[in-house]
């Protein structure tokens, strides 16, 4: 049997972050206009400050680090709630990349690497950056195009190469590299990641790749590995396993960033029920118009069935199934579904949905990136086609 309602306890804690967000995330979102930049590092740490305070902070860290510990299927409806600011992640410390870094640690890292690295990002006391997207030709939608190399050297190994698009690096305390072991350009293995300090020599965050979206502290960068040095003891996983750990990262972080966006798409869907209450034309209100009641009733559609895909994924890799049609299914599904429900937002807001007197079109910007994050949905649905045809054969 399949259950996929949350625990009491995971419901009381969304309930708890739903007002916590609501009472003292939003109005910051406000003032700083969506932009995590303008407030930097001093935004952060007071708004993690507050959620502690408020018992909401760490939901998906390990008890033993100062979170909930709480499992996929419970993170869903806590997540979403959170979502419901763009902040909200941020606050909580669910924010991607560093929430997806506390799960792949999690599983993967050894003790040392969990005192040294693991412990203070559950606690909030650094950020941290997954780099593994690099400029063309190299590692992107395709991971096997990886061209950033690693060369053994007495102690451990040099990294070169470059990375791009790279969230949350300006700022971050480290970083986890994938970087080429084995093989070649287009070769399916031969991948290892690799934990390094943010300072290290040889590793520079050299600019800020502007983006639509500006809800995640430290931008979207391109990073320089120029003879980076990175000892044995850092080297997370095995050697030449780096893909297949990621992995315990990638279906995860799919289905974590559908929880959060969620939230901002019943945060639009809310703002345009209370307009289409309140607004009269026509001689009636315009949720009595019936072309209006197909955009609310399409919108309430999409979030059920995201939400239904979500729960499902949540509890295949919560059982240890292979979760990765399930996740990139969620994904896909819900990346569309967000922006459709966003955009309808708009659409029944008129004039007020595009102007700044409502935070509709930010929203847009911030929602319309995720169609690509964690792999485009063509890909997902080239792999989704692939593994069908596979199983029919």
């Amino acid at each position: 049997m399949i259950d996929l309602q949350p625990t009491p306890a995971s419901a009381d804690l969304a309930r708890a972050t739903l007002a916590f967000v609501r009472d003292e995330v939003l109005p910051l979102e406000e003032e700083h206009d969506g932009d995590a930049a303008r407030g930097g590092e001093a935004l952060r740490a007071h708004l993690q400050e507050r959620a502690r305070a408020a018992g909401v902070f760490a939901p998906h860290a390990p008890r033993a680090y100062g979170g909930h510990g709480l499992d996929m299927r419970d993170r869903a409806p806590v997540f979403e709630a959170a979502g419901h600011s763009v902040f909200g992640p941020l606050a909580l410390n669910i924010a991607a990349p560093d929430e997806g870094n506390v799960h792949l640690l999690d599983h993967v890292a050894t003790p040392g690497q969990r005192e040294r690295f693991l412990e203070p990002l559950c606690r909030g006391r650094v950020r941290s950056a997954f780099a593994m997207t690099e400029p063309a030709p190299g590692a992107g939608a395709d991971p096997s195009a990886l061209a950033t190399t690693a060369a053994r050297v007495p102690g451990g190994w040099r990294l070169d190469g470059r990375k791009t698009f790279i969230t949350g690096a300006d700022g971050a305390g480290f970083l986890i590299i994938m970087a080429r072991t084995g093989g070649s350009p287009g070769d399916r293995g031969g991948a290892t990641m690799f934990l390094s300090p943010a300072d290290a020599p040889g590793l520079t965050v050299e600019r800020h790749v502007r983006t639509m979206d500006a809800s995640m502290l430290g931008g979207h960068c391109e990073v320089a590995l120029d003879g980076l040095f990175v000892p044995d003891e850092n080297v997370l996983g095995e050697v030449d396993a780096g893909f297949r750990n990621a992995q315990v990262r990638l279906g995860p972080a799919r289905t974590t960033h559908v929880m959060r966006w969620l939230g901002t798409a019943r945060r639009a869907q809310d703002i345009a029920l209370a307009r289409a209450a309140e607004r009269e034309l026509f001689g009636s209100r315009l949720g009595d118009l019936g072309l209006a009641r197909q955009l609310i009733a399409d919108s309430e559609i999409d979030l059920a069935a995201a939400r239904a895909l979500l729960l499902r994924a949540c509890w295949e890799l919560d059982t240890g199934a292979d979760a990765r049609t399930s996740t990139s299914i969620a994904k896909t599904f819900a990346s569309e579904a967000v922006h459709r429900v966003v955009d309808r937002a708009i659409q029944l807001c008129g004039g007020l949905g595009v102007s700044e007197d409502l935070p509709l079109a930010r929203l847009l910007r911030e929602v319309r990136p995720f169609r690509i994050y964690d792999g485009p949905s063509e890909v997902h649905r080239w792999s989704i086609a692939a593994r069908a045809v596979r199983a029919a054969g």
